[in-house]
């Protein structure tokens, strides 16, 4: 396995345990305990783990890791909640996007649709300059980015100029990426700033969606972003857990399924 695909496996690793040792990865990758140890040392200079005695712990990753290193977790997951959510785009619409790794694929969902191009295209509102970058070259897509100061992490604008121009405009619908979506504590984000934006961005658009893979389901993270008053669709994946989805249905969100 080369160094890259091992770094990120690693990542997986701690995404999913919150633990791994230098043992368990040699067994699993075959690079030798010296090269794992490398490893490590590597991604603790990034401030991606926590190195311990004898492995790493994920005291940082579990705040949130940067979407270029996160953008292969969930991989298929996040495919098909894109396309679902492209569906319900029409031409001629404006389309709010939240910063996030589900939401960038949306993005890439649109940018695929044959159908904008000879119609009317779309708008598209955005807080992410990756998802700005994108699009950018997509002629059937009117792109606008709004101020602010970037967040290193999840390449988000956040902060007052945010809210000023989100103040100025009407959304028809807004994808929304969360941390954590949970039946009575509802949407929530690892950081408060980005909380504000999105609740914002939610509060403009006719319909709000929250885009979530199913591993975010039943999650409270650390700021809350609304509850079903302002998000009254969830959608997920279908490998949802069936509890966590009736929870959800009986606190009387609309969760739809992708498949």
């Amino acid at each position: 396995m080369k160094r890259a695909s091992r770094l990120n496996a690693i990542l997986d690793l701690l995404a999913d345990g919150g633990e791994v040792t230098v043992d368990d990865l040699v067994a699993r990758f075959g690079a030798s305990p010296a090269t794992t140890r490398r490893d490590l040392d590597s991604l603790a200079e990034q401030r991606l783990l926590t190195r311990t005695h004898g492995g790493a712990v994920a005291q940082t990753v579990a705040y949130e890791l940067p979407i270029r290193y996160k953008s292969h977790l969930r991989t298929e997951q996040k495919e098909r909640i894109a396309q679902a959510a492209a569906e319900l785009v029409a031409p001629g619409m404006v389309v709010g996007l939240s910063g996030g790794t589900t939401t960038t694929a949306i993005a890439a969902a649109l940018a695929a649709r044959d159908d904008l191009a000879a119609g009317a295209g779309i708008t598209v509102v955005t807080n992410a300059v990756n998802i700005a970058a994108q699009l950018a070259t997509r002629p059937e897509i009117k792109v606008v980015v709004t101020g602010g100061v970037i967040h290193s992490r999840s390449y988000e604008l956040v902060g007052p100029f945010v809210e000023q121009l989100l103040r100025g405009v009407r959304l028809d619908i807004a994808f929304i990426g969360v941390n954590g979506m949970d039946a009575l504590s509802g949407a929530s984000t690892h950081d408060e700033r980005e909380a504000a934006v999105n609740r914002m961005m939610a509060e403009r658009a006719r319909r709000a969606v929250v885009v979530t893979d199913s591993s975010k389901l039943g999650v409270a993270a650390f700021a809350a972003v609304g509850g079903v008053e302002l998000f009254p669709t969830v959608l997920t994946d279908a490998g949802a857990d069936a509890e966590a989805i009736a929870a959800l249905r009986a606190a009387g969100y609309e969760v739809l399924l992708a498949d």
